[in-house]
């Protein structure tokens, strides 16, 4: 089964969970449009996820889903409250799933965790996943070491279970080429975010379309969790920080609820505004409907062509 029939989802597009981002708002746009709308935790109390996870069900009656932070404070609460929501689809990262992914899987949930390479991948199919997204190092936020495009088709054939292709995903090609290389289907986050549903800052939307392809860094680079976000004088901070090794104090003085200052109050240069590689690609604020259907529309002639010219 491909990640279509699996999601029981017209085109096979997931949005990214993005912290303190992604609400019923951007998700259900998304599911309505076709694809799989997701509903973050990161950045959310199990109280909003759970207020989330209802408003959802009053604004789309097409499949969602609920990404599953593994390390946030939390994590046992909201492995319950999925379960207790009724929701039929999880996906999960940024830590291990196994004490988690059985409970899931017997109470009916499609359970999907994004992994960062081949050993991931492998584990987490003899869990039982019903499916895995690779995002690669191409990615927004939280990322790993390999490249999108470099380990995908290894990762694919790895395992039997479909696998869903995340980071520096914006065009049709992208697309085409996702399922060229083996994927089942895209997840997008950055794409996302200069959409007229997606509550973040017109300040930040601004900063996106503004930004040249040179115009992202990756901080936490001596840690366990790296980021990739916009380059501006937070990142610049942090990175002097970690590369002088001076105190790690300080780094997470000016690290901790920065995001909310860029989603929230728009504070572009303090702010982290956490994005993939790729931004060329955004260049204006529409909506997500006309998003999704110019990406089908393109990729759709894009595979015709190549078919109609005997590849």
């Amino acid at each position: 089964m491909n990640i279509q029939e699996i999601l029981n989802i017209k085109y096979p597009i997931l949005q990214g969970a993005m912290a303190n981002i992604s609400t019923s708002k951007l998700a259900s746009a998304v599911s309505n449009a076709g694809g799989l709308g997701m509903i973050a935790t990161g950045g959310f109390s199990p109280k909003q996820v759970r207020e989330e996870i209802r408003k959802m069900k009053e604004l789309t009656d097409k499949p969602f889903g609920v990404n599953v932070v593994l390390i946030h404070e939390d994590v046992e609460e909201l492995s319950k409250l999925v379960v207790d929501e009724g929701v039929k689809i999880v996906t999960c990262g940024a830590g291990n799933p196994a004490s988690y992914l059985k409970f899931w899987k017997e109470n009916g949930i499609k359970v999907i965790p994004i992994i960062a390479n081949k050993k991931m991948a492998l584990k987490v199919e003899s869990l039982g996943a019903d499916a895995c997204v690779f995002e690669g190092a191409e990615a927004g936020g939280h990322i790993g070491k390999l490249n999108t495009f470099a380990a995908l088709p290894e990762i694919v054939d790895s395992v039997n279970i479909p696998v869903v292709s995340a980071g520096g995903v914006y065009t049709p090609r992208h697309i085409f080429a996702a399922e060229i290389l083996g994927a089942s289907g895209v997840q997008m986050g950055t794409r996302f975010l200069v959409a007229d549903e997606t509550p973040v800052h017109e300040n930040f939307k601004k900063a996106l379309i503004n930004a040249t392809d040179r115009d992202t860094a990756v901080t936490g680079i001596t840690g366990p969790h790296p980021i990739r976000c916009l380059n501006n004088k937070l990142s610049e901070k942090l990175l002097e920080i970690e590369i002088s090794k001076s105190n790690l104090d300080e780094f997470e003085k000016y690290a901790t609820g920065s995001s909310l200052k860029a989603v929230r109050d728009g504070d572009i240069d303090w702010g982290s505004i956490m994005v993939g590689q790729g931004l060329e690609y955004l260049n204006n604020i529409e909506s997500v409907k006309d998003i999704i259907e110019n990406l089908m529309t393109g990729y759709n002639e894009l595979k015709d062509f190549w078919c109609r010219n005997g590849n």
